[in-house]
């Protein structure tokens, strides 16, 4: 126990890590995972096909692959692209997580009723603001569930970034299992994962009650 105390602070700064690199790489995949899913609901077959293929790769290659191409292989390809560790795992997580969100926008889009975008042309609205005001409002509702379980995956899926050097939970318990030769600080760490996706599972259900209003 005196072994875990005296550690807790890299422990904190680790689990800031983890958190960081989360947050971040959920927005990154948020906003690019909205426009990938009007992409693929457009009926521009251009569009379409792009948005597509580029969900078909990230989501049929391993993470830690995509991470490993970003940070190895792009600097080879195109040196001015060359970044730091965290920013390359921000984008790597971001770019993966937008796979999978874009299609649960467009599922949750989707499953609105058309007419209700044709009753807000009817009154006078274009696509674009119809999809702001009526659509996607309502959307919200249907897609928190699985948002939230994306969340909760990428907060587990940030591990993974400890293969480029970055110092978040998992690695830190590692560091500290292999200095002292005892694994019982994979138990602090487990307990930490299980705190902050109990903390966001919360945070989800609250949010998916406030946006109730729309059903």
């Amino acid at each position: 126990m005196e072994r875990i105390l005296a550690t807790m602070p890299d422990i904190f700064m680790a689990t800031g890590m983890t958190l960081a690199l989360t947050i971040v790489s959920i927005v990154v995949g948020m906003l690019l995972g909205l426009v990938l899913a009007l992409g693929r609901i457009s009926k521009n077959p251009v569009l379409k096909g792009l948005t597509w293929t580029y969900i078909w790769v990230f989501r049929g290659t391993p993470m830690l692959m995509q991470i490993f191409f970003l940070f190895f292989v792009m600097p080879k390809i195109l040196p001015a692209l060359t970044t730091n560790a965290f920013n390359t795992a921000c984008i790597a997580l971001g770019l993966n997580s937008a796979a999978y969100l874009a299609e649960i926008i467009r599922a949750a889009i989707q499953s609105i009723d058309k007419g209700q975008l044709e009753a807000s042309k009817a009154l006078g609205m274009n696509t674009s603001l119809a999809m702001r005001r009526i659509i996607i409002p309502q959307s919200i509702r249907r897609m928190l569930p699985p948002v939230g379980n994306e969340f909760i995956m990428l907060l587990k899926d940030t591990s993974l970034v400890s293969a480029i050097g970055l110092t978040e939970l998992l690695k830190i318990a590692k560091q500290m299992t292999s200095s002292t030769g005892d694994a019982i600080f994979y138990l602090p760490i487990a307990v930490i994962y299980l705190i902050l996706t109990t903390i966001f599972t919360f945070v989800f259900d609250k949010l998916e009650k406030k946006y109730s209003i729309y059903e």
